[in-house]
């Protein structure tokens, strides 16, 4: 039995001799090999020559739908020049001086049941009606020479007043010249002789100042007389 024993120890011991130093308990196990790291593919090498990309033709900007605006032409109002006065044929065998007798245009400020009356040369003036159907005193020898009744009124923004006064043996005017960016336009007379007040206005084309001395010869004569006296005009 005990020579068992020791053939086995023996036998033991060789067998141990033979083999590895077995790893000690503490010690860690051998890392495992790193797998070898697979290749990747090598990029794509880049050509020789660069790739010079073909120049695309630049578009031309489309011409806009809007279209351009157009110059408006400025266009200056001209004045229509009304047709003159028609006139009655002179009289034949007419008298020296006649009146024209009327309603006076301030009756405000005039003493009721008179009229104005103011004497004229029927060889010169023609009583007629103006372009708005007022009665008037036209020239005969002047065109567009007229003497109209008025009253005061609103003036557009480009006529400019200059005012004076005009005294007569029996009445005093305010004389109101109006002018057109410097140009003599029209001349008004406001005025009476205490009992009626009244208004004139000379409009004229040509030959202003004749037009004007002959109509201050004819306001000069304003006198009022009782309606019952004036003279009925045609």
């Amino acid at each position: 039995m005990f020579r068992r024993i020791t053939f086995i120890l023996i036998l033991t011991l060789i067998l141990t001799a033979c083999g590895g130093a077995a790893p000690a308990a503490t010690e860690a196990p051998a890392a495992t090999e790193a797998p070898v790291a697979t290749e990747e593919p090598a990029a794509t090498e880049a050509p020789d020559q660069p790739i010079v990309s073909e120049a695309l033709p630049t578009r031309e900007p489309l011409p806009s739908s809007t279209a351009a605006p157009t110059a408006t032409p400025i266009i200056t109002p001209t004045e229509t020049q009304l047709p003159p006065l028609d006139l009655p044929t002179e009289a034949v065998n007419a008298p020296v001086r006649m009146v024209w007798d009327g309603t006076p245009t301030y009756p405000g400020d005039s003493t009721p049941g008179y009229a104005f009356r103011v004497t004229y040369d029927p060889d010169l003036w023609a009583v007629t009606s103006d372009q708005f159907g007022f009665p008037a005193l036209g020239h005969r020898n002047i065109e567009y020479c007229v003497i109209a009744v008025t009253a005061g009124r609103g003036l557009p923004a480009n006529i400019s007043m200059e005012h004076d006064v005009l005294y007569t043996d029996n009445v005093t005017f305010d004389v109101g010249v109006a002018y057109e960016n410097g140009v003599k336009k029209f001349v008004t007379y406001t005025g009476g002789d205490g009992t009626i007040i009244t208004g004139f206005e000379v409009s004229f084309q040509d030959q202003v100042d004749a037009c004007l001395a002959d109509a201050v010869t004819v306001l000069s004569t304003l006198k009022s007389v009782p309606v019952s006296q004036a003279t009925p005009q045609p």
